[in-house]
């Protein structure tokens, strides 16, 4: 096995608090293979330190090193070109924003807000928009898989302030080929080599092929039958769970 792999979360491996069924054993089986992963999300609901908490408790035993996710890049980004943000996101992604200047912000950021998404701060990311600060998207995932059932992601209100200001946002979470890319990179293995394993036919599986990456679509989590035919990408790869995916990777029945 010479490929390296990216690994979704949400609906891939746990839906809320319950891992997937065969999950954690796969997960496991990729470690005593020695086989190159990283977990990327887009998930802008709570900080690294935590998400990688709760998947301890879970039972997944990773360095916090192999959690690769979207508000890492947007901070970094933030970061090397000295912007202000005005950050609309949960509260509960705030320390993984400590310390940057946000008086007179001169840029809007969008994550999962949930209960943030007043009326009121909408409102003032459209003011700044309209007053030229660009607009960066964690991501742009329209929903994702609840333990209750489907939840509204980031992407419905990202997608109403492009059309209210009349932009574009600049996505740098999952499916943007840029977070891929750093994603494959952080791993260690050129895109060719990399495979990724999710549950969104569009951000998951034709982001990574639009990358250069190939990709396995998992029939769990927000997964409904035909999305891969419905994807707007060709040559995306089905298996049942995650740990269908892993045994069909191990056995290079997916090609790069």
């Amino acid at each position: 096995m010479n490929k390296g792999l990216l690994i979704d979360l949400s609906g891939t491996i746990h839906v809320g608090k319950k891992l997937i069924p065969g999950a954690l054993e796969a997960v496991r089986r990729l470690q005593k293979e020695g086989v190159p992963f990283r977990f990327v999300t887009n998930t802008s609901r709570e900080t690294r330190a935590l998400l990688h908490q709760e998947l301890t408790e879970l039972g997944l035993e990773v360095p916090v090193d192999y959690l690769f996710t979207a508000p890492m890049a947007v901070r970094r980004y933030l970061e090397q070109e000295r912007l202000r943000p005005f950050l609309l996101i949960n509260p509960n992604l705030e320390p993984d924003f400590a310390g940057l200047t946000r008086d007179d912000p001169n840029v809007v950021v969008v994550g999962y807000a949930r209960h943030a998404f007043t009326y009121e701060n909408m409102n003032r990311a459209f003011r700044l928009l309209m007053d030229g600060a660009p607009l960066i998207a964690i991501g742009k995932t329209r929903y994702y898989q609840a333990e209750d059932g489907l939840d509204l992601d980031t992407g419905p209100f990202v997608a109403a302030l492009e059309y209210a200001a009349d932009t574009k946002a600049y996505v740098m979470g999952k499916p943007s080929r840029q977070f891929f890319l750093a994603a494959a990179d952080e791993l260690g293995c050129p895109p060719e080599e990399t495979v990724m394993i999710g549950d969104d036919a569009d951000s998951d599986a034709c982001g990574a092929l639009a990358a250069g990456l190939s990709a396995v679509l998992v029939r769990t989590g927000k997964y409904r039958p035909a999305d891969e035919e419905k994807a707007g990408c060709k040559g995306i790869v089905t298996a049942g769970d995650f740990g269908a995916a892993v045994e069909m990777i191990l056995a290079g029945e997916v090609s790069c």
